[in-house]
């Protein structure tokens, strides 16, 4: 996300929500769903800011990533955008705050790429394949979207891995959810379409480890090899 549409308010870090930003429902729904990642992120360190958008942004993500000035910005998009509560509906009430927690788990998975110098890398050994006939323009748009697509993927499994570590008897559930999510308009190939790690990650246990972002790497290379030859 550009630097450009960071106009939003920032929240300090403290022991609960700031009482100061004059936040919506809707917007305070996500903060509470997301905080126990919020929380992670402050005990481990890790340069986290919340940033509310305070003007209308249809068409945005509701929640999202920018890294700016080494800083990661956890970005809340909601107002005059009506994806924001429709997301929050598509969810069973049980699995609310968990699957709130997969969402905030999948954009610190973009934080920890950013911090650790390794947004759009690859693994050692893998090199990634482009059409021979796309000329110039599209062969920049095409390896930006497959760049991209392999960081939403990353993401997805540190969403899921945190679901695994925190909140295992769900899993099954929410891995179903993620994968109708991801399925909803998908244009194969296309930036969210990361199904072929969700499919890697059907069974839970494939994301055993030490941290939510180890568990990632771990599954990571397995649906590269699978989904972007």
């Amino acid at each position: 996300m550009r630097k450009a549409f960071i106009a939003g308010v920032v929240l300090a870090w403290a022991s609960g929500l700031a009482a100061a930003a004059d936040l919506s429902p809707t917007e305070l729904r996500w903060l509470r769903g997301s905080w126990p990642v919020v929380a992670y992120a402050k005990g481990a360190g890790m340069p986290l800011d919340i940033v509310v958008q305070p003007q209308p942004t249809p068409g945005l993500p509701p929640l999202a990533l920018a890294f700016i000035e080494g800083r990661c910005k956890l970005v809340l998009s909601m107002r005059g955008n009506p994806e924001a509560q429709a997301t929050l509906e598509r969810i069973d009430a049980d699995l609310l705050d968990a699957a709130l927690e997969l969402m905030a788990a999948h954009e610190l998975g973009h934080c920890q790429r950013y911090l650790d110098g390794t947004r759009h890398g690859l693994p050692a050994g893998f090199v990634a394949r482009e059409p021979a006939a796309l000329g110039r323009e599209d062969r920049q748009a095409y390896v930006q979207m497959r760049s991209t697509r392999r960081e939403e993927a990353f993401a997805d499994l540190v969403g899921l891995a945190w679901v695994q570590q925190r909140h295992a008897p769900l899993y099954e559930r929410l891995h179903r959810w993620l994968r109708n999510e991801r399925s909803r308009d998908l244009i194969p190939g296309a930036h969210h379409d990361t199904l072929a790690w969700i499919e890697l990650a059907r069974d839970g246990s494939a994301l055993a480890g030490a941290s939510v972002f180890a568990s990632a790497a771990t599954l990571w290379p397995q649906g590269l090899s699978r989904a972007d030859p």
